[in-house]
């Protein structure tokens, strides 16, 4: 059964969305692996700071069918379906990752290229699966970050108390 993760960002109302996002998610896939959450400016766009987090889960399902369910949720939580790349948003639900598949379909990415790309996306990652490599690099997730440029990063990881 491949292990699938997902990058889950919030900058609207994210107290309330990112805790009911996993709910949905544990409905979904049963037990999750959750990173801490990390506080980012918007990338792209002037806004709110976002929640981003990253979950790992289980599935027998095709990967196309878990971004249905994605965007689904992301719908559930209102998501319009025409929202911008760079915008800000309610729940942002990506599937980055989903055993070793390698699928550039349309819209489905996988690896999504965000992972290398953003310290939002790679920093949760690499604290849930450190040891897992890039299905098309094959360099660990903790390697990538620990050579990633973090000269430009503004995030801060959440303790518990600042997320409530």
């Amino acid at each position: 059964m491949p292990t699938g993760y997902i990058s889950i960002g919030s900058n609207i109302d994210k107290e309330i969305h990112i805790p009911s996002s996993l709910n949905a998610l544990r409905d979904l896939f049963g037990e999750l692996t959750v990173s801490s959450i990390y506080e980012s400016e918007p990338v792209g766009f002037v806004g709110d700071s976002f929640y981003n987090l990253v979950v790992g889960f289980q599935s027998e399902l095709p990967a196309k069918s878990v971004a249905k369910l994605l965007r689904q949720v992301e719908l559930d939580h209102g998501r319009s379906r025409d929202s911008q790349k760079f915008s800000a948003r309610t729940l942002d639900l990506d599937l980055i990752l989903y055993g070793d598949e390698i699928i550039n379909d349309g819209r489905l990415q996988i690896p999504r290229d965000e992972i290398e790309k953003y310290a939002f996306v790679l920093e949760p990652l690499a604290e849930i699966a450190p040891a897992l490599t890039h299905p098309i690099s094959k360099v660990s997730y903790a390697d990538l970050w620990q050579k990633f440029d973090k000269r430009e990063i503004r995030q801060r990881k959440l303790d518990n108390s600042e997320r409530n």
